[in-house]
């Protein structure tokens, strides 16, 4: 990272600026005071951004927060709490764990309730980027014939590549499983998962249905590629999924729904565009068949972890398949998924979707 170019966190439509030479702390537990003191040193001034209500005993803002996020505003013995309401001369009521609610901001003096408010959005942002994905926005890749070209493709792998190094049935994914991820959520409250389904039908309503044309998007599935630089240490090995008539039109497609995301805070901004694949062999699965690319990085009580990933020898694979056909299949609606949830057919379950045929 840049010192002239740091890190941007948006929260309600503001910028902030992340310090980096703080960003390595955030890798491991610390005390709650240690990790205020870093997270406000980028936390912005206050300003009339946020809506605060006028009442007879002075002022009063409230936070919408998932309830798992409260114990970070409350901090150990309630310090966190204690330090914001001492330095901006508020009063916080927070919900009791396990109970949904709203945060509660008193004060006498306005610009102590925004101050107060702006301290504990970037601390509730901080944490939830801290949280393990937890939903994922797909194109489920379940048609039959890409799902029998799929296990065409194991089979051929097996037979001709399972004396490289690492080859083995265990790190290909599940032919059900198959789908084209275009970004990584973290939901943490059925009113999230809500927000998440509005905010798709609303690019249904504004961009998508004019791209595919209130068609399906007849899309082909065919080559490998890898995500690393060395090809005889390859970790995640991806299926080549393209338009048909040659068309841009997929691309965009996603790239504009994981651009109004971001914007909306719902996935953090982690690319410019999302770069369309399908795993089809990963090193994860031979530890975690439910595995999800590179996305554990940190526990739900924010410690980091550090995963030395495997790897395989994929010389001999992106050789002899480098071209391999999976098949053609119509794309004509994008699932919000629960990661680690299937349905009764092995499938990973849907919790809300857009269709655009």
């Amino acid at each position: 990272m840049e010192v002239l170019r740091p890190q941007l966190i948006t929260i309600d439509g503001r910028n902030y600026r992340k310090n980096p030479i703080q960003e390595k702390t955030y890798q491991h537990e610390e005390d709650d005071e240690d990790f205020y003191q870093d997270a406000m040193e980028y936390a912005d001034e206050p300003c009339d951004a946020y809506e605060v209500e006028q009442t007879p005993q002075g002022f009063r803002s409230t936070v919408s927060a998932p309830s798992l996020l409260y114990k970070h505003i409350v901090g150990k013995r309630g310090d966190t709490r204690k330090k914001i309401e001492m330095e901006t001369k508020t009063s916080i009521s927070i919900p009791k764990p396990g109970q949904e609610g709203e945060i509660v901001i008193t004060g006498q003096h306005r610009n102590g309730v925004i101050s107060a408010r702006t301290r504990i959005d970037v601390l509730l942002d901080t944490f939830r980027r801290k949280q393990p994905f937890t939903h994922f926005l797909a194109f489920f890749l379940n048609e039959t014939e890409v799902q029998e070209g799929f296990l065409k493709f194991q089979e051929e792998v097996l037979e001709k590549c399972s004396m490289d190094r690492g080859v083995d049935s265990s790190i290909f994914q599940n032919s059900k499983k198959l789908h084209l991820t275009i970004g990584m959520l973290v939901l943490l409250s059925e009113q999230e998962i809500q927000q998440t389904c509005e905010m798709l039908q609303r690019c249904k309503e504004e961009f998508i249905n004019d791209i595919s044309g209130g068609k399906p998007l007849e899309v082909e599935m065919a080559g490998i590629e890898y995500m690393n630089d060395d090809p005889g240490m390859v970790d995640v090995l991806y299926a080549k999924v393209h338009m048909k008539d040659g068309s841009n039109r997929l691309q965009e497609l996603v790239d504009r729904v994981l651009e109004r995301f971001q914007a909306s805070g719902l996935t953090v901004k982690e690319w410019n565009s999302v770069k369309l694949h399908a795993t089809v062999m990963n090193t994860l699965f031979r530890k975690d068949p439910n595995a999800e690319g590179r996305y554990n990085l940190y526990t739900a009580d924010g410690k980091y972890i550090f995963k030395e990933r495997e790897s395989f020898d994929g010389r001999n694979i992106l050789k002899l398949f480098e071209n391999f056909y999976f098949g053609s299949l119509k794309l004509n609606s994008i699932h919000i998924s629960q990661r680690f949830t299937v349905d009764s057919f092995g499938n990973y379950a849907s919790c809300g979707q857009i269709d655009f045929s």
